[in-house]
């Protein structure tokens, strides 16, 4: 796989949760664009402006807010919400050119989306939806680390959850993973993948026997839903062997677990990773989200490490190398055609206030 991957425009990217939006300046880079965020006291909403002045260059995100107005920490600008700078020092007038662009934003399921493309085509109701990480009856851990790798890598990473055997052995992984074929659908015009595993009679990882309590072996199911570019949810069963939980995880006897990620762009050769684990079970058992917490925290570090590693390996490949793709890359694969699809459709040059 080539180690750089282009950026799909024209899409929905999740930029922030919505606990760190808040009255403090919060920047990210998405897609190479430098976004400064807050949330405007008028209504509460998320506000995602282009993070730097148009005077000379100073970073947003770097100053403050007055009401919902961000004062360039440099020289003074003031912009309001949509972009627009409404003062300038030692004069009254204020150019006409003296904007910065403002991006849509959409906050939903305790996510902050963030369109990237043309504004004309923002439809919110294109975002997926991750319902169960605010729902009522849930509890979610979750975090955030940024991967120097491209984001291509990790879209494959989560695809192929073989490597849970190898990487995660001693936490999430064990021998059956690898070791059971999986089954593929992939729904192009969606841009959906799904990957599913589903393990008759496996060893229970620490990850669940710790948390759920169970002991012996156990049925394992592992279904994921890729919403290119931006959302992968797994789909967590687990029970006791010879115990079939019903689909939506009812069965007392079964744990029904939800993890989710999202893989948003940063600049060439960087990525965020957001990830979650969600439960339905135990839900008032502080021990066991602060051990799910931390644990899924180690399992998103050894990817982080990997990744990384991986990265700076594929850019010391000699020229004409060609990789080997077998059975359990065909979710992967899936997921480069989609992904090339939506950098084509995005392709075409939007221009913006810069």
């Amino acid at each position: 796989m080539p180690h750089v991957t282009a950026f799909a425009r024209n899409q929905w990217y999740v930029a922030a949760y919505s606990e760190e939006v808040g009255r403090e300046l919060l920047g990210r880079t998405i897609l190479g664009e430098p976004l400064v965020f807050y949330r405007a006291e008028e209504d509460g909403a998320p506000v995602a402006l282009y993070d730097r002045c148009v005077h000379r260059r100073y970073p947003l995100s770097e100053s403050g807010l007055d009401g919902d107005r961000i004062v360039c920490g440099y020289h003074g600008f003031t912009y309001d919400r949509t972009g627009t700078c409404v003062y300038v020092p030692g004069q009254n007038r204020v150019p006409r050119t003296a904007r910065v662009a403002a991006y849509p934003v959409v906050e939903q399921d305790s996510l902050v989306w963030v369109w990237i493309g043309d504004p004309a085509l923002a439809d919110p109701g294109t975002i997926p939806r991750a319902r169960h990480l605010d729902a009522p009856g849930w509890v979610t851990v979750r975090g955030m680390e940024p991967i120097d790798a491209d984001y291509g890598l990790l879209v494959d990473n989560l695809l192929d959850l073989s490597h849970e055997t190898y990487l995660h052995g001693g936490y999430i992984g064990t021998p059956e993973v690898a070791e059971t074929p999986i089954t593929t659908e992939v729904d192009e015009g969606a841009g959906v993948v799904r990957v599913s595993r589903h393990m008759d009679d496996a060893e229970c990882p620490p990850f669940y026997a710790r948390s759920t309590g169970i002991e012996g072996r156990i049925t394992r199911w592992q279904d994921i839903e890729y919403h290119a570019p931006c959302l992968y949810l797994l789909h967590s069963r687990i029970a006791p062997v010879g115990v079939v939980p019903e689909p939506d995880g009812s069965d007392p006897n079964g744990f029904h677990t939800e993890i989710t990620y999202a893989v948003t762009p940063s600049s060439e050769g960087k990525v965020y990773d957001f990830w979650a684990v969600s439960r339905d079970w135990a839900t008032e058992e502080a021990e066991v989200t602060e051990f799910l917490r931390g644990n899924n925290h180690t399992v998103v570090m050894q990817d982080v490490d990997a990744l990384n590693l991986l990265q700076r390996t594929l850019g010391t490949e000699r020229t004409g190398y060609q990789e080997l793709s077998i059975n359990i890359d065909t979710g992967g694969l899936a997921a480069r055609r989609i992904l090339s699809r939506l950098v084509e459709e995005g392709a075409k040059p939007v221009e913006k206030v810069r």
